[in-house]
């Protein structure tokens, strides 16, 4: 289980819960202005209180490489804040994972013991290909491991500046091999072994998707508000990228540090949306937030991947921004959200193998 929060922790959740469950026009008063609305979406009060607890969200989050070493701390430190209070699972165990280009820290969530094996969800985190760890997404991957009914092995890569394209990738491809390799000694089903992840994360899972597509693909692709395009500007960047957890100047500086590698921004291993041939790929879970200035790209994929005959369920978070699945522990609007993604992802990995083939299914929430 998590380490026991201290008792200043204790009363610190204790208070923030009492702020987000406030009523929306107490919260927005506490967040000093009214209600946030851009290119007709109005954010969620609890998001904009959030967003006003979070003080200097609206600055570059990493110029240069030391402040790329406090931004990863920050990260961490943030996301981590109230660990304790994250769901319990079975067990916990780390361990590293060796490729012939580096050794991978990883770590197994088993869910509790079942007759039936259950699916693996081979989970890669965000953080623009340069910050986030195993610790950053640790709640996420609880609560997928413990509501899902999953085993969750998250897989840290490689990260940009040290390691631009297309190191990642082939950590994320090799951690799919690791994952199919040694789903018995894990516990797994070894015939429902999906690849996922979100942003920087989820823009992997599509390369290992599309990589593999003919040669032991997963048994689906988990999208957590994607990028999926390099080489293009959409609308959302502009009209959801100030002033809120991500921004436009933050993307453009990921984009510089991961992207050094690639001949092209529009090489689909680096942009999918990119791809002329996204035919015959495994089925697709894709949410996005309404206020992500990643949000067009990631719907213009499932609408891609939908057109290619792929089966997809796709849906926009309604109120929510990028990188609201880290609020789950405080905000109930969130945490409803991550209900749904993990309800759906459950949903799906627990069918049987053999399925027919379905048409997309587009859901706003």
């Amino acid at each position: 289980m998590p380490p026991k929060l201290p008792l200043a922790k204790r009363i610190e959740l204790k208070i923030a819960r009492v702020l987000f469950a406030l009523p929306p026009r107490a919260q927005l008063w506490l967040s000093g202005r009214p209600a946030l609305v851009r290119a007709g979406a109005t954010l969620h009060p609890q998001l904009q209180l959030a967003l006003t607890l979070n003080r200097g969200h609206d600055k570059v989050i990493a110029l240069s490489h030391p402040s790329l070493s406090k931004a990863r701390r920050n990260m961490v430190r943030d996301t981590t804040r109230f660990l304790a209070a994250a769901p319990e699972v079975h067990a916990v165990r780390d361990f590293r994972i060796a490729t012939p280009d580096a050794e991978l820290p990883a770590r197994h969530y088993t869910p509790a013991p079942s007759a039936e094996q259950r699916p693996l969800l081979v989970f890669l985190h965000g953080g623009g290909f340069a910050l986030g760890n195993l610790d950053s997404h640790d709640d996420l991957c609880r609560r997928l491991c413990s509501a899902g009914r999953l085993h969750v092995l998250s897989v840290e890569y490689r990260k940009a500046p040290e390691a631009p394209f297309p190191a990642a990738t082939v950590d994320a491809l090799a951690a799919l091999r690791y994952a199919q390799a040694h789903a018995r000694a894990l516990g797994a089903d070894e015939s429902r072994i999906a690849v996922g992840g979100d942003s920087a994360g989820a823009n992997l899972a599509t390369f290992v998707a599309r990589r593999t597509r003919h040669d032991r693909p997963p048994f689906a692709q988990v999208l957590i508000y994607p990028a999926t395009d390099f080489s293009t500007q959409w609308p959302s960047r502009e009209q959801f990228g100030r002033g809120l957890f991500l921004t436009a100047a933050d993307i453009t500086w990921f984009d510089e540090q991961y992207a050094a590698g690639a001949q092209a921004k529009a090489d689909p291993d680096l942009s999918p949306l990119c791809d002329p041939d996204l035919r015959g790929l495994c089925p697709a879970v894709v949410m996005t937030a309404e206020l992500d200035p990643l949000r067009d790209e990631g719907e213009a994929y499932a609408a891609a991947l939908a057109s290619a005959g792929n089966r997809v369920v796709s849906w926009r978070e309604v109120g929510l921004t990028h990188g609201f699945v880290h609020l789950a522990v405080l905000a109930s609007a969130a945490e409803q959200a991550v209900d749904r993604l993990v309800a759906r992802v459950s949903s799906l990995l627990h069918e049987p193998v053999v399925r027919p083939v379905s048409t997309a299914r587009a859901e706003v929430n």
